[in-house]
């Protein structure tokens, strides 16, 4: 088979820092998925399943709940059920997750997100604030998981001063820790595994159960509660909002940052911000922050020439349908059955998108604020290692 390098046309600087983040994450299987890609759009590999690289058909299959579904025994759903209960969203399917979703539909509203998203951008916009113009180096990486611990905070239903609350920090590492055991190539947590994780979801569950029991007004446990939710429902949705927003948020803002350093774009972007709203959305096509997507079929057919049977695995190369696209360009205008495509389609599409694009674009705002008034660059980064969403480990800002 040939090599990545030789299947990929010749990129430029950023295209190269964005392939460093991948294979960091994912040395072996990252070249081989893309370079898999390039030769097919759908094909069995053993011992893992059936990979599909086509945006067309991964939309096909992210639309058709009937025949692909997401809480098989080796889809996503099914890894998460031993850990956070059979009722948490991210694992469910059907006629119940169609109306837990109908009944979340009014609570990622423009006001409630603010709520949840404020007082933690607030705290990251006095930080940069402090820092840049100072003269000092900033990582971002850091910065932003201690935005991502505080929004976990809004999330538990946990006041600024509750006794004995967590720091952001140790809240998101928390969170951190439950993704860090899912593997690509893991159909399932070990025993140990999955004790670990439900561990760290009761610390994380405890102040949510208190502001579901309490009935705390303007706490999303208590939201939740009001809608109808019973306690463990409420429990189970809050822990998925935590184990899918954590890492892939935090993946995200520092690439995008990178991406837009890296193209020379954050000049414009200073001046006039109408341009951010593209280039946010071609920054998650082109980094692609939730890189792949499981699902398991329960019945037979055909998906772009190859048979499938029930039981199958089928591995969603989202990774490939959007950089097969082509390079970084917000200008660019994407096939209809491209669009959004990481944040999924159909009746699994992310409803935590309003929530995840109120922290992306928090943070922006902040920055290019900030270089406005005086331009700052990325001065040093390192890749992660060996993990399973690919990202940046360091990522350091600095005034110019």
């Amino acid at each position: 088979m040939s090599s990545l390098a030789t299947l990929e046309p010749k990129t430029s600087e950023l295209e190269r820092w964005e392939r460093r983040v991948h294979l960091g994450a994912h040395p072996v299987l990252y070249p081989l998925i893309r370079g898999l890609g390039y030769r097919r759009p759908v094909q069995r590999i053993p011992g893992l399943g059936i990979l599909v690289s086509e945006a067309g058909l991964l939309r096909e299959v992210l639309m058709d709940n009937e025949r692909f579904v997401k809480q098989g025994p080796s889809a996503s759903g099914g890894l998460w059920t031993p850990v956070v209960g059979p009722r948490a969203l991210l694992n469910m399917d059907g006629a119940a997750h169609l109306e837990m979703r109908r009944r979340l539909g009014g609570v990622f509203t423009a006001r409630s997100v603010a709520g949840i998203v404020e007082p933690a951008a607030a705290r990251l916009r006095e930080q940069l604030g402090r820092e840049l113009p100072a003269g000092r180096r900033v990582d971002l990486v850091g910065a932003v998981k201690e935005l991502s611990g505080g929004v976990i905070a809004r999330i538990l239903g946990l006041a600024e001063d509750a006794p004995g609350r967590l720091p952001d920090r140790e809240l998101f590492d928390l969170g951190s820790s439950i993704t860090s055991l899912v593997r690509l190539g893991r159909h399932e947590l070990t025993p140990a595994q999955a004790a670990k994780a439900r561990t760290a979801v009761e610390l994380l569950a405890g102040p949510a159960r208190t502001a579901y029991r309490n009935g705390v007004p303007g706490t999303f446990p208590g939201r939740l509660r009001e809608l109808g939710m019973s306690e463990q429902e409420a429990v189970g949705v809050v822990s998925a909002f935590v184990i899918v927003g954590t890492e892939t948020l935090v993946s995200f803002i520092p690439r995008i940052v990178a991406v837009l350093a890296d193209a020379g774009r954050l000049p414009a972007l200073a001046a006039d911000r109408s341009g951010l709203p593209a280039a946010v959305n071609e920054g998650l096509r082109f980094t692609v922050p939730s890189p792949m997507m499981l699902r398991d079929a329960v019945d037979s057919g055909t998906l772009g020439g190859i048979r499938f049977r029930a039981g199958d695995r089928l591995l969603l190369s989202t990774v490939h349908a959007a950089k097969s696209l082509g390079g970084f360009d917000p200008e660019r205008t994407l096939p209809p059955h491209a669009r959004q495509l990481w944040f999924g389609a159909g009746p699994h599409f992310c409803i935590g998108m309003p929530l995840a694009m109120a922290q992306i674009n928090s943070t922006l705002e902040s920055l290019l604020d900030l270089y406005a008034q005086r331009p700052w660059g990325v001065v040093s980064r390192r890749v992660k290692r060996r993990v399973l969403i690919p990202g940046y480990e360091t990522l350091e800002l600095a005034n110019a």
